[in-house]
C-alpha cells in the first residue's frame, strides 16, 4: 500500500514508470519513432490511491448492473487490478497509445508484436490466454520483465502465469 517505485518520466509525456524499467521504453520507443511508429505512453505508473479509485469505480459499475458485491468484485479484478495487485503500482507497465481491444489492428500493436521483446516487453494480456491470466484482452498493456525472459517467453508463447507455473482452473 504504502510502496513507491523511483519513477522516471518517460518521452517527454506526463507518464512514469520505475527509473530501471524507463530506459528500456525509452530505446523501444526510439526504435520505433526510426520505424515511423509512435508508442505514445498512455498510462505507466499508477499509485495505489489511483489503483484502488479505479478499482471501486469498475466494482460500483457492476453493481449498477445487478451483480451482488462478490460478483462485481471478481468481474472488476479481470479488467482493472485491485489496488496492490497491479503492475501498474509496480511501474514495471505502459499501457500504449489507448485502452482499446482495436489497437490490436495498429500498426503500433504489429511493431510490438515483433520487436518488444528486444527491449524487455511482453504482451501481459494474451487474447488466447485469458481463461490462464483471468484477465481481459488487452493489447495495449506492455509489461517489461528483462530482454531474456521476455524473448524466451515470445518464442514459446507462453503467459508469466504459465511460465512460473501459477496457472488455475
Amino acid at each position: 500500500e504504502d510502496y513507491t517505485p523511483e519513477l522516471t518520466y518517460v518521452c517527454n509525456s506526463d507518464q512514469r514508470l520505475d527509473s530501471r524499467v524507463a530506459p528500456y521504453y525509452e530505446k523501444m520507443y526510439d526504435a520505433a519513432a526510426k520505424d515511423g511508429i509512435y508508442l505514445t505512453p498512455c498510462s505507466g505508473y499508477r499509485s495505489y490511491e489511483r489503483q484502488e479509485r479505479n478499482y471501486k469505480n469498475k466494482t460500483t459499475y457492476y453493481k449498477n448492473q445487478g451483480l451482488s458485491e462478490h460478483d462485481a468484485l471478481v468481474k472488476a479484478a479481470t479488467v482493472i487490478m485491485p489496488p496492490g495487485s497491479s503492475e501498474h503500482n509496480l511501474g514495471i507497465a505502459m499501457d500504449i497509445v489507448n485502452v482499446l481491444d482495436s489497437f490490436a489492428n495498429t500498426a503500433e500493436y504489429k511493431w510490438l508484436e515483433k520487436n518488444a521483446a528486444d527491449y524487455g516487453f511482453i504482451l501481459r494480456y494474451p487474447k488466447d490466454k485469458t481463461d490462464i491470466t483471468k484477465v481481459v484482452y488487452e493489447p495495449w498493456h506492455w509489461r517489461y520483465v528483462g530482454t531474456e525472459l521476455a524473448k524466451e517467453l515470445k518464442a514459446s508463447g507462453l503467459t508469466l502465469e504459465e511460465y512460473f507455473g501459477v496457472t488455475q482452473n
